[in-house]
Parts: structure tokens; C-alpha cells; sequence
């Protein structure tokens, strides 16, 4: 059996600062995944954070014309 990493749950005002934190890099054309990546967290989770954070979501597959903004 393999050591899987701890989970880390995320609640109240730890959860709404992730959230808050995620947007501005989202917008800035950053990917879910790459989030998600950078986090730990998975994607879903990610999604559901920048949901909650009240993010306008792009459409799956897209590409910003500029690259995406690290």
C-alpha cells in the first residue's frame, strides 16, 4: 500500500482567502488546472472556489489570444 498525502480541508475564512486569492490569477488567464496544480487542490475543487469567489467562468478549451499570464 502506497502513502498517499494528507488531505487538507478547507473551511470559513481559509476557504473565502483562497478564493479570493485564486480570481485575480484566473482573470489574469491562468487555467483551472494549472490552479489546481499550483494548490494541490483538485480541479473541481478549484472550479467550486473561483465559483464561489462570484468569477465569470470561460468556456472550456479556451486560449487567451496573449498567452497565459503567470
Amino acid at each position: 500500500m502506497t502513502d498517499r498525502p494528507k488531505r487538507r480541508y478547507l473551511t470559513g475564512t481559509a476557504r473565502a482567502q483562497l478564493a479570493a486569492d485564486l480570481r485575480p490569477k484566473y482573470e489574469a488567464g491562468t487555467t483551472v488546472r494549472q490552479l489546481a496544480e499550483e494548490t494541490g487542490y483538485s480541479y473541481g475543487n478549484v472550479a467550486e472556489l473561483l465559483r464561489l469567489a462570484g468569477t465569470e467562468m470561460r468556456p472550456k478549451g479556451f486560449q487567451p489570444k496573449n498567452g497565459v499570464a503567470q
